[in-house]
């Protein structure tokens, strides 16, 4: 199944408290359980200014439904082509 990175301008979310982040967090979760086994979230990593998501779904347009659902920007929903590491050097 296809991964995802998706980046979500959301100014200040680097001062987001942990109640608001648990806040968002349950939203998504609430949209995926509605949206069903074939979209998952495995990750997101918040800036300054924009939170960086990976999702595991079949297509982009539900990634788009999900952001759509739960209220979220999806400014860039970019297919992962490969991922990498340092151990792909050895």
């Amino acid at each position: 199944m296809p991964k995802y990175v998706i980046e979500r301008e959301i100014p200040e979310a680097g001062k987001l408290s942990t109640e608001q982040l648990k806040a968002i967090s349950q939203t998504s979760c609430g949209v995926l359980n509605i949206l069903g086994p074939q979209i998952q979230w495995v990750n997101s990593y918040v800036t300054a200014d924009k939170i960086y998501c990976i999702y595991i779904a079949p297509n982009e347009e539900m990634v788009r439904e999900h952001a759509s659902q739960g209220g979220f920007p999806a400014n860039s929903v970019s297919r992962i082509s490969a991922i990498i590491d340092p151990t792909i050097a050895e």
